[in-house]
């Protein structure tokens, strides 16, 4: 076989070959032998000595495109010599050429063609006579060529033979194809399974949320697949608590790695309870070592005490740590490079009495959340939030402020430590109306509910039965409670506690005997009289009472979430 320049015959006699029902029949068997095949490198082995013996040549090889390089590759082959593994570029030669027109080649007298390519004839001995060459087509493009070697009978090639090499062609170039499109899924479903693993090993990294009172809260919520910020924090012998927040350079994988790694060094050195300042300093020392050129780790750790009166820390290269105090900011900017970039660097310490007040540690994603103009809010953009939410509870006040800055656009990992005296869990507030009970009242109330509902991540069936639910609660006290001659105030609240939604419902109506009320089913409900059944179908649990003034009544409903739950698991 060769690689001569092309020299393309037209015009030769048709074989009676083409229109033989043998011929028909044999590229029906190539085509369903080709379109079952699980082992395609074997299957075409197999397909080419087939195809090389129905042909009657002596001589036929297959050869692949290598998208990257633009070389064509002899992947398989059958003859009196063996070209597998033959390289040739993309217009080199009969193959490459077939390959750049995509256009089918005959060359009919190959030893009298002076464009004929010689040297793998004159290593092997072989004479190449006549050849053919047949583009592999696909939708996207050729993506190889299959060539044919002297007809047994002497005869040079003819337009039919060619002819027939592209109806092979075909049928190859398709399972080819899907064989390499059924790789690339396989091939992305191992690297999905590879990134489910280290997603796994990441969060197993994350300390569990303790729930007795403990002053140290951390949140991590990834950008992308994989996140390059950590937190922990641990109790040591003593009664201090030690804490760490950082953030790799870099995204993928690479960063991930090094995220683990960094993770699991701070850990380690920080339980033998050294000051902060020598605790990041021995791990520059190791991550200097070992850190890959370009890599480096932004980190600030410390310890508190249990009642989180005070706080010493020491920052390597991390966004400046906020304590907030009676309305005021103290800011601590870093003190020292990142950590895996300088040897023998130091770093100082930082003592803060906290006195009620609460230290933030947060990674550059918090400040770099895009706002609705498209710039990054920046540290004031922040230190707003913050404010904004200061009176909740300080688990409250990170899910609060995690929701508000997923509502902008967030572009990096985004990592929250809080350091505050541990407060009792109570209800958040998320939404309170007060509102004349009149049924024109009722479209503006649903629109604010769904929104809100929609900021709590609540998924559209559910908010909109909520929405629904309320709706008929209030109506039914707008036609039944005030009735048609009176009007009066209804006030509709909604509070987040853990995983549970309350919505509260109060009126000024005449009091309602709670043994009244009994649900019904909702088939035996006339339209527009849902009422009760309806709200005890979609609601966990409810119940009426006197409001606390003694005027009126107290709708409660209650609603576990199953978004919130997620959550909640997600941080414990």
């Amino acid at each position: 076989m060769t690689a001569a320049q092309p020299a393309v015959v037209a015009g030769a006699a048709a074989t009676p070959r083409l229109r033989d029902t043998g011929a028909l029949v044999f590229l029906a068997e190539l085509s369903r032998a080709l379109a079952v095949s699980l082992d395609l490198h074997q299957t075409l082995t197999q397909a080419i000595t087939r195809v090389r013996d129905f042909l009657e040549v002596e001589g036929i090889a297959l050869f692949l495109l290598d998208a990257a390089s633009q070389v064509l590759e002899c992947r398989v082959s059958a003859g009196p010599i063996d070209v597998t593994g033959m390289r040739l570029a993309v217009g080199q030669g009969v193959v490459g050429q077939t390959l750049a027109q995509d256009c089918t080649q005959i060359v009919a007298q190959a030893q009298d063609d002076p464009r004929l390519w010689r040297g793998s004839d004159e290593a092997s001995g072989f004479i190449t006579r006549s050849l053919v060459c047949a583009p592999l087509r696909t939708a996207a493009g050729p993506i190889g060529v299959i060539e044919i070697v002297n007809r047994r009978d002497g005869v040079p090639f003819s337009a039919a033979d060619a002819e027939l090499l592209e109806l092979v062609a075909a049928p190859a170039a398709l399972a080819i194809n899907n064989a390499r499109l059924a790789g690339e899924l396989l091939e992305q479903q191992r690297l999905k399974r590879e990134l489910d693993l280290a997603r796994h090993l990441q969060k197993s990294l994350l300390p569990r949320r303790r729930r007795d009172g403990f002053p140290v809260l951390g949140v991590n919520r990834p950008a992308h697949e994989m996140s390059g910020d950590f937190y922990d924090y641990f109790e040591l012998p003593g009664g201090d608590i030690g804490f760490v927040i950082g953030d790799i350079a870099g995204k993928g994988l690479d960063a991930a790695l090094l995220m683990m790694r960094a993770a699991s060094l701070l850990r380690w050195i920080g339980k033998e309870h050294p000051a902060p300042a020598l605790w990041l300093a021995r791990a520059n020392e190791e991550l200097c070592e070992s850190a890959r050129e370009g890599r480096f780790v932004c980190a600030v750790v410390g310890y508190c005490d249990r009642a989180a009166t005070r706080v010493r820390f020491a920052n390597a290269g991390f966004p400046p740590v906020l304590v907030l105090h009676g309305g005021q900011y103290r800011q601590y900017l870093a003190d020292g490079p990142p950590l895996g970039i300088v040897r023998e660097v130091g770093f100082d310490e930082h003592e803060v009495a906290l006195d009620g007040g609460a230290l933030y540690a947060f990674s550059d994603g918090a400040t770099d959340v895009r706002g609705s103009d498209g710039r990054p809010i920046g540290l004031a953009g922040l230190r707003a939030l913050i404010e904004r939410h200061a009176q909740a509870t300080p688990k409250a006040r990170l899910r609060s402020l995690l929701g508000e800055l997923r509502r902008l656009h967030l572009v990096d990992d985004t990592t929250f430590l809080l350091i505050e005296a541990a407060q009792a869990e109570r209800p958040e507030l998320l939404f309170t109306r007060s509102l004349p009970a009149r049924a024109e009242s009722m479209r503006g109330l649903r629109a604010e509910l769904r929104a809100v509902f929609d900021q709590q991540a609540i998924e559209p069936r559910l908010r909109d039965e909520l929405v629904l639910a309320v709706d008929e609660a209030c109506t039914n006290v707008i036609r039944h409670g005030y009735g048609p001659d009176c009007e009066g105030p209804l006030t509709v609240r909604a509070t987040r506690c853990a995983a549970t939604l309350t919505l509260e419902i109060v009126d000024e109506a005449p009091a309602v005997d709670p043994a009244s009320l009994r649900p019904g089913t909702l088939g035996e409900c006339r339209c527009g009289g849902l009422g009760i059944a309806l709200i005890d179908r979609i609601m966990d649990d409810w119940r009426i009472e006197p409001a606390a003034d003694g005027r009126g009544n107290r709708l409660v409903l209650h609603k576990h979430i199953d978004s919130w739950a997620g959550e909640e698991a997600a941080d414990a």
